[in-house]
Order: C-alpha cells, then structure tokens, then sequence
C-alpha cells in the first residue's frame, strides 16, 4: 500500500479571535488519520495561546491575506515541501466532520491531476452556504460537488506540488481575488480544481464588505488579475463586462467612489509579472462553465 499524504494546516491570524482559533486547532486535532501539524501565523500580531505542537509565527507587520498565508507555506519548507497538502483555513471557521482530511488525501490520491479542492462553507447556525461561496456561476445547488475555475480561500486543500510548479498566492494583491490568481496559473499548468460539498467548514454568515478596503481592493486587483493572467485581447472585455456588473448592482456613493479608485490603481500601479494564459486555457475554462471573462 502507498504511503499516505501527508497534510498540514496553515491558519494566519490578527490575534482577535483566540476563542475561534483554538475551536478551529480543535477541530484540526481531531481529524481522521495520521496527525496534522499546523503553523499558525500572526499577520502583524501576536499570536495567542495555542495548544502544544502547534507552531506559530509571528510577523513584524500584516502582510496581507496572500502574504501571510505565503509565509505559512514556506514554515513547511521552500514551498511546502515537507508536506503533500496543506490546508488553509479562516482562523474563525471549524472542521465539523472529522474526516475532511482523509477525504482529501483519498481526493488527491484518487486523481494526479487534482491541484486543489473548494470546502463548502456553512453557517454553523443555520446550515446555509452563501450562494458567494459556491465558486461556479451555477451555484444555486451548493450540495452539488463539481470542476471549478477558482477555489475558496480560507476553506481549501492544495497540493504543494502545485505551489511548487507555479508560484504562490501574490503576496502585492494583500486581500480579494489571490484565490482567482493562483487558480488560473495552475489550470494553465495542466491541474484541475474540484468543489467538494461533503467538505465542511462551519463559518458564521458575514458579508465582504466588512472590510474597510473591500471596495478598493476588489476594484484594483480584479485589473491586476486581468493584466497578469489574460490574453491581451480579452483584458478589455474581461474588464468591461465586471464595470458593467459592479454599476448593475448599484452601490452606494462612497462604495462606488472606492471602487473607481482601485479601478484606477490598478491600471497606474505594479501588478507583477505578466504570464497570459494559453488560448488553450481560455477555452479549457469556458468548458467548466466559466470562461474568463466573467
């Protein structure tokens, strides 16, 4: 029989949610199989009590989402390495069945080609999944496990051979669209991402736009997206139809405000390197339902 994969957990934190993380470390400690070590790491905070064997880092500043999930993958070698999968989970979510990572381990067994796989997230109290969480445009059925072009971030499993092969999460985007960045680069490298409804993370019900910089970094960093990832021809369209999109759903002054401004950050500032996917690529996710212009 094969050697099982073996599996860590990266969580990051900002230190103010103690009781959350140690009901998350909980959760991880009582999965299925062979143990699950974990690297916590304080984006630009102090790290509260975790239990014993788990390590922790602590940063200097907050690096971000990206960032410091970045840093969470090298504390398991260059890239990951001395682990098959890691998990990334929100340091405010809770595995609530104890087999989510002998699912994945039998997933990414069953499937070379499989480089990541979506959690569905629920609320704890009421069961639902925000249709926002189902990553496919058909996502008024979350029950139903399928291929998708993007993944969950802060409810997922990847194959550190992917990380290896293509990079990590973009450590300048700091919050909103890594998830899409890091997707696309794989399934131009050949990997496959699944959405897997029989794997759970329990998250209470928030909306994005909690966050202070939602509007300016979904704005700025959706043009990022475009300008490292797509053919030059489909960057105005992809573009396009998203500014189309943002003023059909009306937001208010200030919100909008905050958007244009990232729209226009994004174009006028750094987005990394430019690597466009192959047409190939194009017309591979335009066959799982989401071509990438939408």
């Amino acid at each position: 029989m094969s050697t099982p994969l073996k599996v860590g957990a990266v969580i990051i934190t900002m230190g103010n949610r103690p009781e959350e993380l140690r009901a998350l470390l909980d959760s991880v400690a009582k999965q299925d199989g062979d143990r699950i070590e974990v690297v916590v790491v304080g984006n630009g905070a102090p790290v509260p009590d975790v239990p014993a064997g788990v390590r922790t880092v602590e940063l200097p500043e907050n690096l971000g989402i990206p960032g410091g999930r970045n840093v969470g993958i090298e504390a398991f070698g260059p890239s990951g390495a001395d682990v098959d999968v890691l998990l990334f989970l929100d340091d405010d979510g809770s595995l609530p069945n104890t087999d989510t990572a002998e699912l994945c381990r039998q997933a990414f067994t069953a499937d070379p080609k499989l480089g990541i796989i979506s959690f569905r997230i629920a609320d704890p109290e009421t069961g639902i999944t925000q249709r926002r969480h189902v990553p496919r445009l058909r996502a008024s059925d979350p029950m139903r496990s399928s291929r998708v072009t993007t993944f969950l971030g802060g409810a997922n499993a990847v194959r550190t051979q992917v990380v290896a092969e293509v990079g990590g999460l973009p450590d300048e985007f700091f919050y909103a669209h890594e998830e899409t960045d890091l997707a696309w680069r794989a399934l131009d490298a050949g990997w496959m991402i699944d959405y897997r409804a029989d794997m759970v993370l329990h998250h209470p019900t928030t909306a994005p736009s909690r966050h202070a910089i939602y509007h300016r970094m979904v704005a700025r960093n959706r043009v990022w997206l475009a300008r490292r990832n797509l053919p030059a021809l489909l960057v105005p369209v992809y573009l396009g139809i998203w500014m189309l999109l943002t003023l059909a759903r009306r937001p208010s002054g200030p919100a909008l405000k905050a958007w244009f401004g990232g729209f226009k950050e994004g174009w006028s500032t750094p987005c990394g390197p430019r690597r466009p996917m192959k047409w190939r690529t194009v017309w591979r996710l335009t066959r799982l339902g989401r071509p990438p212009v939408i």
